[in-house]
């Protein structure tokens, strides 16, 4: 049974690693992005330009799979899963949490965009990943785990800012507790966040903000 738990980090660290690497594409100089799957970059890029000009709403999920971002969103999940789900003859309870982190990442990501209120109230940090000067941090979607493990959670604002870095409602005395071990076992990760914080106030108070690469297109 353990196989669940680990299911349920390997999939937050595969969620910041697929956002940045993939979704987001490597920038490179003098040449556009770069992405194992461009499609993907494309349909990624196209939801952030939908979501900045409706203030953090997305139209495109009301339509379901008849919407080419959706579709390709969906689809991309049921490849990843696909290929997990050739491990459960000898790993069972890590292929049914990676099914259970899947299902919960759309749910979740869904519902955020069909609700801004909601999104911003329950995952703050994928508020502030579509809404902040810099669009390129705040990777994780379901959970803030690895941005606190890699130091790329970039806090907009104290009262937007989940109360721990497990983005889970907890006891006063246990948060306090995981709060502390946080700062014990991550000294450098959160003297970036605090970097970063800082870096954020600095570009809203300029009025810097970033501009969505020219990657955006149709569907082929």
């Amino acid at each position: 049974m353990i196989g669940f738990p680990i299911a349920l980090l390997v999939a937050n660290g595969f969620e910041w690693y697929a956002h940045k690497y993939v979704l987001h594409g490597v920038p490179r100089k003098g040449e556009p992005r770069y992405s194992p799957r461009p499609l993907s970059m494309k349909s990624h890029w196209a939801h952030h330009k939908m979501v900045r000009t409706q203030d953090y709403h997305d139209d495109g999920y009301t339509e379901g799979l008849s919407n080419w971002r959706t579709r390709n969103e969906v689809v991309s999940l049921l490849q990843v899963t696909g290929i997990i789900s050739l491990a459960f003859p000898v790993a069972p309870f890590f292929v049914l949490g990676s099914y259970y982190a899947a299902g919960r990442y759309y749910y979740v990501h869904r519902r955020s965009h069909l609700d801004p209120e909601w999104g911003k109230r329950t995952i703050p940090w994928h508020y502030d990943h579509h809404m902040n000067s810099n669009q390129d941090a705040n990777w994780c979607v379901t959970r803030p785990w690895f941005d606190y493990i890699m130091g790329t959670r970039v806090v907009s604002s104290p009262d937007l800012m989940e109360s721990n870095p497990l983005g889970i409602k907890l006891p006063k005395f246990v948060e306090k507790r995981v709060n502390s071990l946080a700062r014990k076992l991550l000294p450098h990760a959160f003297e970036r966040l605090e970097e970063n914080r800082v870096q954020e106030a600095r570009n809203r108070m300029k009025g810097i903000d970033q501009v969505i690469p020219d990657v955006v297109g149709k569907a082929a």
